[in-house]
């Protein structure tokens, strides 16, 4: 499985890609950042977005995408900030019919560290670890979306799964009331 990883932001928006199956060892195919001046208008930041993302979907077809999901947060224009940037990433990635899952910052940490509490140092740590790399990815956004794309390939066939029985029940389910 190739997984986009994102961890969304209006300046530093981190992008990683990493294949792999949970079990067995990942390997990193790509990692950076989607940078945008803070002084440009909002339209032209999410337009550059959205040109950088294209960008490393076409260079790396992924199979999946990875957003990490927004949370509120006391500073409000930092949550329509990251939440602007995280819906053009799911945006390109739909458009092109990839799947998208999105991820809790607590639910990568935990995936990739043990401890949805871990700070950045702990999360940079154990990407540089599991990808088997000479030093953690710089800036910390970077990082995060490795973790991203860490998280889901660990815990997507667990989900998928679990979906599939859901589904299986509530079809099951309707048969029955058609039938009673």
């Amino acid at each position: 499985m190739r997984v986009l990883g994102v961890d969304p932001g209006l300046t530093r928006c981190g992008v990683g890609v990493v294949e792999g199956v949970a079990g067995r060892p990942l390997t990193l195919i790509g990692v950076g950042v989607v940078r945008t001046p803070a002084d440009a208008e909002l339209g032209h930041r999410l337009v550059a977005i959205e040109q950088g993302i294209e960008q490393w979907l076409d260079e790396h077809r992924p199979e999946h995408v990875a957003v990490e999901r927004v949370f509120s947060q006391h500073n409000v224009s930092t949550v329509m900030g990251t939440a602007q940037a995280s819906a053009v990433a799911m945006l390109c990635a739909a458009r092109r019919g990839i799947p998208v899952a999105l991820h809790t910052p607590s639910e990568v940490k935990a995936a990739v560290t043990g401890s949805g509490r871990s700070d950045k140092a702990q999360v940079g740590a154990m990407v540089t670890r599991l990808l088997r790399l000479d030093a953690p990815p710089k800036p910390a956004d970077a990082a995060d979306a490795l973790a991203l794309a860490i998280c889901h390939i660990w815990r997507a066939p667990a989900q998928n799964r679990l979906q599939r029985a859901v589904a299986q029940h509530t079809a099951q389910a309707t048969l029955k009331g058609r039938t009673a």
